[in-house]
């Protein structure tokens, strides 16, 4: 296995969840429901991708989550577009 994908240790998933708190709640709320559906099965390669989306602002992040906009430039990486996915997948309703 890569290094890219090897699994987050927990401390190194609650490093980037607190490093990933936004000052817009909407942003919050999609940042929270990614780490509550894929906590466990982050890898390096995911943090990369989601570091990289934390660098934006609140509003450009939020243009990306909501499919205002696609990652242009240096935001333009495999990484990034997995976490993106990741982030705009819709979740099923509670039974």
């Amino acid at each position: 296995m890569s290094a890219a994908h090897t699994l987050l240790e927990e401390r190194e998933r609650n490093l980037l969840r607190w490093r990933s708190r936004r000052g817009l709640v909407e942003n919050d709320l999609f940042i929270e429901q990614f780490f509550t559906t894929y906590g466990t099965q982050l890898t390096q390669r995911h943090a990369t991708g989601l570091s990289a989306l934390m660098e934006l602002g609140d509003n450009d992040l939020m243009d990306l989550f909501l499919r205002r906009k696609e990652p242009q430039g240096d935001l333009d990486i495999a990484e990034v577009h997995e976490v993106l996915a990741m982030v705009r997948k819709p979740v099923p309703p509670a039974p």
